[in-house]
C-alpha cells in the first residue's frame, strides 16, 4: 500500500513535501535531510511508509530504500514512533544509524532531537544484532541499478512527456536495443536518443 511516489514536487515545507502525483497531492513527512535534497517543480521518487494512529494517517516518505527499512525497523523498538525514527534519520545518514547501533554508541544516537539516553540505549538493546544489514544494502544496490534508467525518465519528463508514458518508452527501447540493467553511463544518451524516437513514432 502506497510503497512509493514518483511525481513533481509541488511544495515543500520545514517536516514535509507535497508529492503531485497525476494531479493528486500527496503530503509526505520526511527527515530534513531529503527535504534539503528536494527541488520544488523538480520530479522525485519517494519511498513511502504509511502510518495509521487513532488520531490520524500519515504518509511517511524517504530519498532512499534503505532509510525506509531502517524506519520500520525502529517503528518495532516499543516505545519509539514515527516522530522519533524520523528524527535519527534527519540525525544520522542510514550507514551512521546502523553503525551506532552496532557499535552500542548510544550517545550518536542521543543526539537526535526528541530521543533520550534510555531511548537511545532501548534501540541498542532491542536493535542490536537484529538490524537488517542485508535489506540496506540490497537498497544501496537498486538505488544504483535504478540510477541510469532515472536519469532517462526524469529527460523524458522534463522534455514533456507523461511519466507513465516516458517508463514504458525507456523499458521497451532497453528490450529492443539490448541494454543490459543497470545502465553504464555511457548507455544513457543512447536509451535516451532509443526511447524518444519510440514516443515521436506513437504520436
Amino acid at each position: 500500500m502506497l510503497a512509493m511516489l514518483t511525481g513533481s514536487v509541488a511544495q515543500i515545507e520545514q517536516s514535509l513535501a507535497v508529492i503531485d502525483v497525476g494531479g493528486v497531492g500527496y503530503e509526505v513527512r520526511m527527515p530534513s535531510s531529503d527535504l534539503a535534497a528536494l527541488r520544488t517543480g523538480a520530479q522525485a521518487t519517494v519511498y513511502t511508509s504509511l502510518n495509521i494512529s487513532q488520531d490520524a494517517v500519515t504518509l511517511y516518505g524517504f530519498l532512499s530504500r534503505s532509510s525506509k527499512t531502517l524506519f520500520t525497523q525502529l517503528l518495532k523498538v516499543s516505545g519509539i514512533g514515527p516522530r522519533v525514527a524520523i528524527s535519527l534519520l534527519s540525525s544520522l545518514t542510514p550507514d551512521q544509524l546502523a553503525q551506532a547501533v552496532s557499535q552500542g554508541d548510544a550517545a550518536a544516537l542521543s543526539r537526535a532531537p526528541g530521543l533520550g539516553k534510555k531511548g537511545a540505549q532501548k534501540i541498542i538493546l532491542e536493535l542490536s544484532g537484529k538490524m537488517d544489514v542485508d535489506a540496506l544494502n540490497t537498497g544501496k544496490q537498486a538505488e544504483a541499478q535504478d540510477q541510469g534508467l532515472r536519469q532517462v525518465i526524469e529527460g523524458l519528463v522534463s522534455l514533456g512527456w507523461v511519466q507513465r508514458d516516458a517508463e514504458r518508452a525507456v523499458e521497451e527501447a532497453c528490450q529492443v536495443n539490448g541494454y543490459e540493467k543497470p545502465l553504464d553511463r555511457a548507455d544513457v544518451p543512447l536509451v535516451l536518443k532509443a526511447a524518444l524516437s519510440l514516443l515521436d513514432r506513437g504520436r
